[in-house]
């Protein structure tokens, strides 16, 4: 958490830094009592792609590389939109993987800015709704990120 503390610090409207932190507190809050899910994040390549995984670790994911271990596998890369994403990720997509039987399958749009930390806290939301969708709801499903069914 403290990469967050840090980040919350940076912010010099303190009715906001308030605000962010109680949102990251109810997020923590409510991860104590759900089960971590295994989360694979991949690029357009298909690659395992971990440069989340301290945020969507606080959005009550465990880190997979392997998508046949994830129950959600998320498609991110930087610099990636969702049109992006939405052409390169069902090429990409096994048949056998449990997140596609599922249809636990995501597209995470890369326009958050992580080092505003109004959009670090918003994509804590954002991975939380993903992958805990009757615990969390935010609002961003469609803009920032989709849920991809096969």
């Amino acid at each position: 958490m403290s990469y967050f503390n840090e980040l919350l610090n940076t912010e010099n409207d303190i009715a906001l830094r308030e605000e962010l932190q109680e949102r990251l507190d109810i997020v923590e809050h409510k991860i104590k009592f759900i089960d971590k899910v295994p989360v694979c994040f991949l690029n357009t390549d298909g690659q395992p792609n971990v440069e989340l995984s301290a945020i969507a670790e606080l959005g009550g994911a465990t880190i997979t590389t392997e998508p046949m271990d994830a129950v959600y596998v998320i498609f991110h890369e930087e610099g990636r939109l969702l049109g992006d994403l939405m052409r390169k990720a069902p090429v990409l997509l096994g048949e056998d993987w449990p997140a596609v039987k599922f249809s636990r399958v995501c597209l995470l749009s890369d326009d958050y800015r992580l080092a505003k930390a109004e959009d670090a806290v918003a994509l804590v939301e954002d991975i939380a709704e993903m992958i805990h969708p009757g615990h969390f709801i935010f609002g961003h499903e469609g803009d920032k990120w989709i849920r991809f069914t096969v």
